[in-house]
């Protein structure tokens, strides 16, 4: 589920390190300077599982282990892993996202489509 939102009145492309706005605005020059960053921007959906043993708990815990939904430089690749357990989202399809669900709001990933 959603446990926390973070980031609603900042700017498209804002920089968060450890779920704190850094007042800095993701761009080509920036990653240049900290090559070795791993961007969270835009919003964050901070993330709390809810099975116990897989995603809540001892030694798994989502809410622990700060998984978000956040967003991403627009250069970076989608739909492969690129992070420590985040979902990455392009910048402008997360604010929507952000806009639409609420705090507590059930989150269902899975690697398999729900479409048939």
């Amino acid at each position: 589920k959603v446990a926390q939102k973070i980031g609603a009145d900042t700017p498209l492309n804002s920089v968060f390190i450890a779920r704190q706005a850094t007042g800095e605005i993701y761009s080509e020059s920036l990653a240049a300077e900290f090559p070795n960053r791993d961007w969270i921007l835009t919003r964050i959906l901070w993330l709390s599982g809810l099975e116990d043993g897989f995603n809540y708990g001892e030694g798994c815990d989502t809410y622990r282990r700060y998984i978000y939904i956040h967003g991403t430089p627009d250069t970076e690749p989608m739909g492969i892993p690129m992070s420590h357990g985040c979902i990455r989202m392009r910048n402008t399809d997360l604010i929507e996202l952000f806009d639409l669900v609420n705090e507590q709001a059930l989150v269902y990933i899975s690697e398999h489509s729900l479409e048939k």
